[in-house]
């Protein structure tokens, strides 16, 4: 996984070089945004894989008696779990963002420092913007490993994760806060923060700390489902 995302996160801007005529070549900060857009659905694809199978991996393959009878607390084996998978889903960002900057930087031109995104330089901007996509990402893998506990399937949970993270503007075009005042409160309308790096406000006219509060919500509620059901589990027969 780690070696395919490093390949294409270089590839990526070989590609956007090769195939774009001399005159109409992208600066060095728009051909990183191109990669990086492409490549961070890889990378939510990758660690949503990790994300699903790392609970429900163990009842599928038995090997979850052999973890419980050591001398370890449920809560740590699966906090154990969650954060191999952080752990995994920060490495694969870090190595997505080198490659794909080092790439477009002997590729492409640098654009002049004058140069803004809103208010933000080219730099700035990519920096928050990866950010952003961050925790995307994170949201959409603390689903997959809420999913794989609770249900002790990794098919279901992959697939209902790429479901979200396909459908999510999908959802929020028919469910729009701008009609609805409740679906200010659904986990869609917020995933996106890259909005708030251009503008003040966000869908419905809510504001970045609101925004931020209903993720964190949805966060600890996938999290506890986790934790209760996974603590609470019979694993005999």
């Amino acid at each position: 996984m780690l070696f395919l995302l490093v390949v294409l996160s270089i590839l990526m801007p070989v590609l956007i070089y090769v195939t774009s005529e001399p005159q109409y070549r992208p600066g060095m900060w728009n051909s990183f945004q191109m990669t990086l857009s492409a490549m961070f659905f890889l990378n939510t694809i990758f660690t949503v894989v990790i994300a699903s199978d790392a609970v429900a991996g163990e009842f599928s393959w038995g090997t979850i008696k052999l973890l419980l009878i050591r001398p370890w607390s449920r809560s740590k084996i699966l906090l154990s779990k969650y954060v191999a998978m952080v752990l995994f889903s920060i490495l694969t960002t870090v190595l997505l963002a080198v490659c794909a900057f080092g790439a477009s930087r002997i590729l492409f031109p640098t654009e002049g420092a004058s140069t803004l995104v809103g208010s933000w330089s080219q730099g700035t901007y990519s920096l928050l913007d990866i950010g952003c996509r961050y925790i995307e990402l994170f949201l959409t893998a603390a689903i997959a490993f809420m999913v794989s506990s609770v249900f002790r399937a990794s098919g279901l949970a992959i697939g209902l994760s790429l479901f979200i993270m396909f459908a999510k503007d999908v959802f929020t075009a028919i469910f729009s806060p701008e009609r609805y005042e409740w679906a200010k409160y659904l986990l869609f309308t917020h995933m996106n923060l890259s909005s708030y790096l251009v503008s003040d406000q966000g869908p419905g006219g809510v504001t970045l700390g609101f925004s931020i509060a209903v993720l964190a919500i949805y966060y600890a509620v996938f999290l506890l489902l986790s934790w209760v059901v996974f603590s609470r589990r019979d694993v005999a027969g």
